[in-house]
């Protein structure tokens, strides 16, 4: 069932795009006293909840943009990974992780261009593993600056 996979996946990426855009909203309101970019996130998050209307309101010319549009952040993230390995090769070790995740990455978005038909139904597949991986990545990270700031709590009692 193409057609209603498809359909789903652009609903679902509307419904993403919105709740993401809120949360950047909230989170770029709650920290505007204390952060000078705080206009970036607040920027980012009324896009995202434009998009997302945008996405219920032409579902199916939001179809075929979302696969092109999927390929071509796809193909500029790998690009920019690839150059942030470069970049990063004498700093850290394992920065082949990174070039490899851009290599990937790229390879993605230039599938999608000259498949975009079955990119669309393959994008259901990927878009979910992508979203796994990568909640697991964040949390990690959450908990590893948890840990920091803990850290950083007990070293220095008297900044707390």
């Amino acid at each position: 069932m193409p057609d209603i996979t498809l359909t789903a996946l652009v609903f679902l990426f509307g419904a993403y795009a919105l709740v993401e855009g809120v949360f950047a909203v909230v989170a770029a309101l709650r920290r505007r006293r204390g952060e000078r970019a705080w206009w970036a996130m607040l920027l980012q998050g009324l896009v995202s909840i434009a998009v997302g209307v945008v996405t219920f309101f032409m579902p199916d010319l939001t179809a075929l943009a979302l696969v092109y549009l999927i390929a071509a952040w796809a193909l500029i993230t790998g690009m920019l990974e690839i150059v942030a390995a470069i970049g990063l090769r004498k700093l850290i070790r394992g920065e082949w992780w990174l070039a490899l995740s851009g290599l990937l990455s790229g390879s993605f978005g230039v599938m999608l261009f000259v498949w975009p038909g079955a990119g669309a139904l393959a994008l259901v597949l990927w878009i979910g593993i992508f979203s796994i991986v990568l909640g697991m990545l964040l949390l990690l990270l959450a908990f590893r600056l948890r840990l920091l700031r803990d850290e950083l709590r007990d070293a220095l009692p008297h900044a707390a």
